[in-house]
């Protein structure tokens, strides 16, 4: 039957074909490329009546070539924790002839959306694990390290007071601790000289934005490492990101839901952009080809050609990994 739109606007679901809830939340327009959108989209193998979920619905990159696919007996659903997000998602779809929801939520919890939505099984699962140029660009959470802006770097457009930012991490966890997440989830070999350098600098006043804290990264770099083409703040915004967001956690509770909600022949895709969180992909995958129900489709991943990394340097680092349920 058709979803009430009220009983989901609490539990932050809104769902149908059209509707302007999202739209009225921002200015509908992105500057995101979506990476690999051509491989991942042939990957998936879609078909018209498939239930297909997005779970980083983003600038709704993916969300428009979806849709195009689906016929009034399929479904979109497009998740994500960032509302400015899905308004940007539902702008790009317009009208479709395909069923819609997007949910404000973390992909995490799709076994409760699915639930929530009355679906009990699905075809397809994609999920990128990239930063939108959106939320670099525009958002003023203090993602990227060439902006004076607030230390948040939270996927929540508007965290609540129990959310833990970038601010609490850097001012507040002790230094063994912050050179673990660097070391850990940014790969830093400078991890503890970087760690050091942040709690120095805050006992004598708190660090603030994300410019301050770029510049004492670069500053515990060894001097000759300093004006690298990669800037030496990069691995340290990428670990105190996923720290904040949980985003290892995230993801594996994110695929073991989308594997236990797959109809045979259902694909899971996955676009990583860092090592850490592919080599997760590979291994989990790995481990369920094991098992026996499924079969990797992409030996070796998929990359970004020349002509995509050409035009978009972000694509340089991005992995396409697809399995699929036999």
């Amino acid at each position: 039957g058709k979803l009430q739109e009220s009983r989901y606007r609490q539990s932050g679901l809104i769902s149908g074909t059209h509707g302007s809830h999202w739209g009225a939340i921002a200015m509908a327009t992105t500057l995101h490329s979506p990476v690999l959108l051509s491989e991942v989209i042939d990957g998936l193998s879609i078909s018209p009546t498939d239930v297909v979920v997005d779970g980083t619905a983003g600038g709704g990159g993916y969300a428009s070539r979806i849709t195009e696919t689906l016929s009034a007996k399929g479904m979109y659903i497009g998740i994500d924790l960032d509302s400015l997000a899905l308004a940007r998602t539902e702008a790009k779809i317009g009208k479709t002839k395909a069923k819609t929801a997007l949910v404000l939520d973390n992909y995490r919890n799709l076994a409760a959306i699915a639930q929530s939505l009355g679906v009990t099984a699905i075809d397809k699962f994609v999920v990128d694990l990239g930063l939108s140029s959106d939320q670099l660009e525009t958002s003023g959470r203090g993602f990227s390290f060439q902006r004076e802006e607030p230390l948040g770097m939270t996927f929540t457009h508007l965290p609540g007071s129990d959310a833990v930012t970038a601010y609490d991490a850097i001012n507040g966890w002790e230094e063994e601790n912050l050179a673990d997440v660097i070391y850990g989830f940014g790969e830093d070999p400078f991890s503890r000289r970087i760690a050091k350098r942040i709690v120095l600098a805050r006992s004598e006043r708190p660090i603030e934005t994300s410019w301050e804290l770029a510049e004492l990264v670069k500053d515990a770099y060894p001097a000759r490492l300093r004006n690298g083409k990669t800037h030496p703040a990069t691995r340290t915004f990428q670990a105190i990101r996923m720290a904040v967001n949980d985003e290892m956690g995230s993801l594996q509770e994110g695929l073991q839901g989308a594997k236990g909600l797959l109809r045979e022949k259902g694909r899971i895709a996955v676009v990583s952009f860092e090592s850490v969180t592919d080599r997760m992909v590979k291994q989990t995958f790995q481990e369920w080809a094991r098992e026996g129900e499924m079969e990797i489709i992409t030996k070796p991943p998929i990359i970004a050609g020349e002509a995509e990394t050409k035009q978009n340097p972000r694509a340089r680092s991005a992995k396409l990994r697809i399995i699929a349920k036999k």
